[in-house]
């Protein structure tokens, strides 16, 4: 069996993070860990929830080339090291990666073999924009105008789901987390 990049993109409120949190949970994955260079929130730990790196840092090993993909969003930087994903296919271990459609096209464009080889790409789609409005609203944790902003921006992000390999068409939770991880099974035995 091969080890397995699973990328996995998708608008918010289309339950891409709940699936990848999942995967992780029952141990069929491991979370490549990002850097960032924003200050760490409240209970977050360096190593385990980001690398907490200065601007310096951060620039530094983007400038030596480290980073898988990267971005800066809202004055901070974020980015997945190569290295750690790296090790982790080494030892056998799959590497889920929940990023956006920026990123994914960042890591889909590296030319390292090792990554290519395992590279396995995913967009969630919610088909009803009433669904993903209902799925944003329910979470109770924004305010009416964030959620216009989520939503205008989950149909561009959208427009980018054939780049991906692999569409997953978002029902229902169980039914959802059934095909996402089939695809991880099937993803291992390729050669």
């Amino acid at each position: 069996m091969s080890a397995v990049i699973l990328l996995v993109s998708g608008p918010s409120g289309s339950g891409k993070t709940t699936l990848c949190r999942r995967l992780v949970n029952e141990g069929e994955a491991h979370y490549s860990i990002s850097c960032t260079t924003r200050a760490p929130r409240e209970g977050e730990v360096h190593g385990v929830d980001y690398f907490f790196l200065s601007v310096d840092e951060f620039k530094k090993s983007l400038a030596k080339g480290e980073f898988l993909e990267w971005a800066e969003v809202h004055g901070n930087y974020y980015g997945t090291l190569k290295s750690q994903v790296l090790d982790f296919l080494s030892q056998g271990k799959d590497v889920v990666m929940d990023i956006d459609v920026q990123g994914a096209d960042q890591v889909r464009a590296c030319e390292d073999s090792v990554i290519q080889k395992a590279l396995i790409d995913l967009f969630v789609l919610v088909e009803d924009h009433t669904e993903l409005r209902a799925r944003l609203s329910n979470r109770g944790t924004e305010a009416s105008e964030v959620i216009e902003l989520r939503m205008q921006n989950s149909i561009k992000e959208m427009e980018n789901a054939p780049k991906y390999r692999h569409l997953l068409k978002s029902a229902d939770h169980e039914n959802d987390y059934t095909q996402f991880k089939s695809l991880l099974i099937a993803s291992r035995l390729r050669q």
